[in-house]
């Protein structure tokens, strides 16, 4: 399986939460797991306000960041180019998308369509989910859009 990371989901893979073991399940039953390079910078923030919201340690959230670093190296990396930036905006108007939300759902569509193979989106954020899906892509985890 060619596996999509979102933020939301790459995080849990660093931060123990409610996810954590479904994506490091993910992360090891995957042929592939890539990401957009976006996804660094968002990482960044991401840890810097779990530690700043006392969800983290600071400490553990430095932590998690330098093993997201050493890991990076082994994620499939997509550029964020002007097709997936054109993609993203009118995906983003189709399905009242965020910006970044947008963009992931774009980069993950556009290496569906460039590999010609199916990619599975892997996000725990509803409303990315919910368009992956109507988008045309297999979403994970498969039961985050049913009550």
């Amino acid at each position: 399986m060619i596996t999509y990371l979102d933020t939301s989901a790459l995080v849990k893979a660093y931060v123990l939460e409610y996810g954590s073991e479904e994506v490091m399940q993910l992360i090891r039953v995957a042929t592939v797991v890539g990401t957009s390079r976006l996804s660094k910078a968002e990482m960044a923030a991401a840890l810097a306000m779990a530690a700043r919201n006392k969800y983290v340690t600071v400490v553990d959230a430095k932590q998690a960041w330098q093993e997201f670093q050493a890991d990076w190296r082994t994620l499939y990396k997509i550029a964020v180019s002007e097709i997936v930036v054109d993609r993203a905006a009118s995906l983003a108007w189709e399905y009242g998308l965020r910006g970044y939300d947008a963009v992931h759902l774009a980069t993950a569509s556009l290496w569906q369509e460039a590999i010609g193979e199916p990619v599975a989106l892997a996000t725990f954020d509803f409303q990315l989910w919910g368009a992956g899906k109507k988008a045309g892509l297999s979403v994970l985890p498969e039961n985050l859009g049913k009550p």
